[in-house]
């Protein structure tokens, strides 16, 4: 079966399943749903902590139609020890997708950070393609026609780093070199034939000059992938939204996917959330100012037929890295999430859903 049959008729099934819900979950409109009348996923990262929480099933189940693992397929997660592999997270999670029929993502296998302690002490030119290859061979097989889409290649560009093509200065380009990038695809379609895979990276959403220079770098990246045949099927543009620079306008995005559509690629919008940590302290203020982002970012990203599935990174405020990897000044909670700390919609739910209605 094609990746676009098994995406047409993935949809189909999602939109006349039903789940059990809770009463103040069942009042609210289903996001799910709307996305699904518009061919589109909706989902969310399941976080750790979500992973043993009964409580926010019911929610979780009614809005959803796909997720990702925030940690647990990572490398620190699944491959803790050189010679050991540990699923145990990431079957938990895959378990939970399956038994509720939702679809599952992959994030991820190959990037710079969130990787074992071992991995940076062991790895050698002389040993770094058979590490990456057992682990992509083993990680991907194991899951190999369950998971709709991975993220094989997870940040790989930082112009800034002064590299040839704009590429990070990673462990993997430091000791292989600029074809752990091919070679990380190719493991991968050999694992698992059928899931879409992607290259996610962040910081290309706004007009600024250094995520413009950043979507140039990832542009040539992919046209050179494509051209030289590497199975890579998905760009995934994670959509970590702030205000730090002014108001954010999306002009070059837009003309970024057009290209992109060119290349006859899906777009997935993979870890949406807005850090708030620039705008006032007022919550009503500062809710409108987050919902506003949201609108206008969506409603701007999703006049692409190319996008095909909207995740945000959690879904409520508690579990948002925000709160940890980019406290406040002023010391009070970040609100960067379409439902607050007691499983509440805010006005980024309702910004979130008019911008699906209106695709």
């Amino acid at each position: 079966m094609r990746r676009r049959d098994f995406l047409q008729l993935s949809l189909s099934t999602l939109a006349t399943s039903a789940f059990p819900l809770s009463s103040n979950a069942a009042e609210l409109p289903k996001l799910r749903e709307t996305a699904l009348a518009k061919g589109l996923f909706f989902g969310t990262a399941f976080s750790d902590s979500q992973l043993h929480s009964p409580d926010f099933t019911p929610l979780l189940l009614d809005q959803c139609s796909i997720l990702v693992a925030e940690n647990a397929m990572k490398w620190r997660a699944t491959h803790p020890e050189q010679d050991r592999f540990d699923f145990t997270q990431a079957d938990f999670f895959m378990d939970f997708a399956e038994s509720h029929h939702l679809h599952a993502r992959g994030h991820n296998l190959c990037w710079h950070e969130h990787n074992p302690g071992w991995l940076d002490s062991a790895i050698t030119q002389q040993n770094a393609v058979s590490l990456l290859t057992a682990h992509v061979q083993t990680v991907v097989g194991r899951y190999k026609g369950r998971v709709h889409s991975w993220d094989v290649l997870n940040e790989a560009i930082d112009p800034t780093h002064k590299n040839h093509h704009g590429l990070r200065n990673s462990l993997w380009l430091q000791n292989i070199g600029e074809d752990y990038i091919e070679l990380a695809f190719r493991l991968a379609a050999k694992a698992d034939p059928n899931a879409i895979l992607t290259y996610n990276d962040y910081d290309i959403e706004t007009d600024a000059p250094s995520q413009q220079a950043k979507r140039e770098a990832i542009l040539d990246m992919l046209r050179r992938l494509t051209k030289e045949g590497v199975p890579i099927q998905a760009l995934g543009v994670q959509s970590h939204l702030r205000t730090n620079e002014g108001t954010p306008t999306w002009n070059g995005l837009n003309q970024f996917l057009k290209e992109i559509e060119k290349l006859n690629m899906q777009v997935f919008v993979t870890e949406l959330d807005v850090d708030d940590s620039f705008m006032p302290a007022d919550i009503p203020e500062r809710d409108r100012q987050v919902a506003e982002l949201y609108r206008s970012f969506l409603e701007n990203i999703l006049r692409h037929n190319s996008v095909k599935a909207v995740l945000t990174w959690c879904l409520f405020d508690r579990d948002s890295w925000l709160q940890s990897f980019r406290p406040r000044k002023d010391g009070l909670p970040q609100r960067p999430l379409p439902f607050d700390n007691t499983l509440n919609p805010k006005p980024a739910f309702f910004a979130i859903r008019d911008a699906l209605s209106s695709r």
